[in-house]
């Protein structure tokens, strides 16, 4: 008799256990007829009613998450597979397995999209294109946020867009997690173009900010990225921007004492130098930037405007002083040569020719003038 009573405890035991596990089994079934019949709102309605019934259900979280996965809906599938993680490990490989293709399949659309964006003219394609972009890369950067290519993909979508302030953060983390070149030298671009913004506006303590921002970001590039010279021509520009110009002037004279031969950070200098009007001093680094490089655009063209300010300034000088002189036609002829060879550039652009127009001019070139303000005018 006893063990009759015991024999129908275990039986009872086990027919609970079936049944509640058939119950469950019923839905994950019905669950997974439902996904591959693409019908994701009877999918999602009887994955809900599982988990109701089995909050523990790791399948049941894990379905749910695939569900939203194929329908997009990134937050929603993240936290059912992170409910699913919560009740065990069960789908732990699977789960790490989809979300590594859910972020490659967002990434490679972001990418494609922003693609597409560069090759067509129209205004309102490139938009619609850009800002498909930002869905999908905005959606990787959520799926896998320790991954610096989500956040350098969205920000250039961002930049393309023109939307410079919501490019800061993913720039940020870029820095954050990669210490990405991209990062420190597009952000303190950024923040030079809202304080160059902010000055012409007439708010120069709100300017100052922004440069010193700026400055902040570039130095700290500049330890990780030394010499670059993207890094140094913006950190320069920021400097003077923010009236520290003497204090760069201190910096860079150390540097190209210490490297004579870094043609970047003799470029640099000059600018600096040129910024302050010191077009002697500007002029000794421009030339010797360019006997390292012969082919320094950069430092080739600056050396020709450094000439036809020196010029203009002593121009001036001399109409101050009331006096009559053609020292300054020394100088602008110095120019001719290098800014000759600007305009021949490929980034050439209208203020190039016009300022070899006014060397023209000023040298009474005058068919060569009007050729160049011609020029100048067809580029605007």
């Amino acid at each position: 008799m006893k063990n009759s009573k015991l024999l129908v405890v275990a039986f009872l035991m086990l027919s609970m256990l079936f049944v509640g596990y058939q119950c469950g089994s019923t839905e994950i079934t019905s669950a997974k007829l439902y996904i591959q019949q693409k019908n994701w709102d009877k999918a999602i309605e009887v994955l809900n009613k599982e988990i109701t019934k089995n909050p523990k259900s790791t399948e049941g979280y894990f379905l749910l998450g695939e569900v939203y996965r194929e329908q997009g809906n990134t937050d929603k599938m993240l936290e059912s597979y992170n409910s699913s993680l919560a009740a065990g490990n069960n789908f732990e490989k699977d789960i790490k397995d989809r979300k590594y293709s859910a972020w490659a399949s967002a990434i490679n659309k972001g990418s494609a999209l922003f693609s597409r964006a560069g090759k067509v003219d129209d205004a309102d394609s490139i938009k619609l294109y850009l800002d498909k972009a930002k869905v999908e890369l905005k959606s990787a950067t959520v799926i896998e946020p320790d991954s610096a290519l989500g956040y350098q993909y969205l920000s250039y979508a961002y930049l393309q867009s023109g939307e410079n302030e919501n490019a800061i953060a993913p720039l940020q983390k870029l820095i954050d997690l990669k210490q990405e070149l991209d990062g420190y030298k597009f952000l303190g671009q950024i923040y030079n173009a809202n304080a160059s913004m902010l000055k012409n506006e007439g708010k120069d303590a709100e300017a100052k900010v922004e440069f010193n921002k700026s400055i902040d970001v570039l130095e700290k590039g500049l330890l990780v990225h030394p010499n670059n010279e993207d890094l140094l021509i913006a950190l320069s520009s920021a400097y003077l921007g923010a009236d520290r110009g003497n204090e760069a002037l201190d910096k860079y004279k150390k540097l190209a004492e210490a490297k004579p031969n870094d043609e970047s950070i003799l470029y640099n200098y000059g600018v600096l130098l040129l910024g302050v009007e010191d077009y002697a001093g500007a002029e000794a680094q421009f030339k010797r930037a360019i006997e390292i490089k012969p082919d320094y655009d950069n430092a080739i063209y600056n050396l020709g405007v450094t000439y036809l300010k020196w010029g203009s300034y002593l121009n001036k000088k001399a109409d101050d002083e009331g006096k009559v002189s053609d020292e300054y036609k020394v100088k602008y002829q110095a120019a001719l040569p290098y800014l000759e060879k600007a305009v021949q550039m490929p980034d050439a652009n209208a203020q190039t020719w016009e300022l070899l127009g006014r060397v023209y001019s000023v040298l009474g070139m005058t068919d060569d003038a009007d050729h160049a303000f011609k020029q100048a005018d067809s580029m605007r």
